[in-house]
């Protein structure tokens, strides 16, 4: 069983936040609903990938359609932040069994366009094919009731977004960490620091009671059990890289050097292939078989 815990309704445009953890990929799944409507999106949803085995598990992904069905809750999109490089995206296998729109912030295609020469797949990745939305920054729609607003969250990848829902939550992906551990990495390709400390201090000019709802948790020292959910005013406190007014220069040179001792996540070269099309798998070959292709001493 999933660790799932739900933020509830702060009141009147509000939202009921529910975190899924993914114990394989320490990654949070979000189920974000208009109590007023029971419309629902859900965000970030992961697909299990053995990259031992490379066998595909939908299981993770299902049970946070049954939890929706049995809370009465409608979801209406699915949406993702970001092509993740550490978990293989749900999107395409949600879209296939609920038959509503997935999201992904537009600079997806120049994401695109580095992978394919990295991958030397020069005809791969439709981006305007696997995603019914490309969402720019500032772009809005609504989750039943709820307003939603995109912006633009670059630094982690060029084309991270977050999305500010309501009056009070914003799911900010790979930036902010918890308080405790600190900011996420900026050293994949087309990832910069200096862009994503703009980004966090993008975060931070949202209002103090502003709940923030992260990618990653994988416990700390002091605190085994996983968390996903602060407050802009909590980050901008006590965020042990950013917290109490750190400059960008000190902070990028922070970073800078703890990305330098980090490995590259151990799915990455296999399910970027698959997630910049929505997380859909290859198609099966004359054997009836899929295959991916993996770029061999270039990282």
């Amino acid at each position: 069983m999933t660790l799932t815990k739900t933020s509830p309704s702060t009141g009147a445009g509000s939202p009921d936040v529910t975190g899924f953890y993914d114990e394989d990929t320490g990654s949070i799944q979000y189920l974000v609903a208009d109590p007023e409507t029971r419309k629902a999106a859900v965000i970030d949803v992961v697909m299990g990938f053995d990259p031992r085995s490379a066998a595909t598990d939908s299981s993770g992904a299902d049970e946070i359609l049954e939890y929706a069905a049995g809370h009465d809750l409608e979801i209406d999109w699915i949406l993702d932040t970001h092509p993740h490089a550490d978990h293989l995206m749900a999107s395409s296998y949600l879209k296939e069994k609920l038959g509503k729109a997935n999201a992904i912030g537009e600079k997806v295609a120049e994401i695109a366009t580095l992978w394919r020469e990295f991958y030397n797949m020069p005809d791969a990745f439709d981006t305007a094919r696997d995603f019914d939305r490309l969402f720019a920054d500032g772009d809005r729609f609504e989750i039943g009731n709820l307003p939603v607003r995109v912006m633009l969250s670059p630094g982690h990848t060029l084309g991270s977004i977050s999305y500010i829902v309501g009056e009070d939550a914003a799911f900010v992906h790979d930036t902010f960490m918890q308080p405790d551990v600190g900011t996420s990495r900026a050293d994949f390709p087309g990832g910069t620091t200096s862009e994503l400390y703009d980004s966090l201090q993008e975060i931070l000019r949202l209002p103090d009671d502003t709940r923030l709802f992260i990618g990653h948790d994988y416990g700390t020292d002091e605190r085994e059990a996983p968390e996903w959910e602060s407050t802009v005013a909590e980050q901008r406190r006590d965020n042990k890289h950013i917290g109490g007014g750190v400059a960008k220069e000190e902070y990028v040179k922070l970073r800078d050097a703890r990305d330098k001792t980090l490995p590259l996540p151990d799915r990455m070269l296999h399910v970027l292939q698959m997630n910049l099309q929505a997380g859909r798998l290859p198609e099966p070959e004359g054997d009836g078989h899929r295959y991916l292709k993996i770029p061999l001493n270039r990282f």
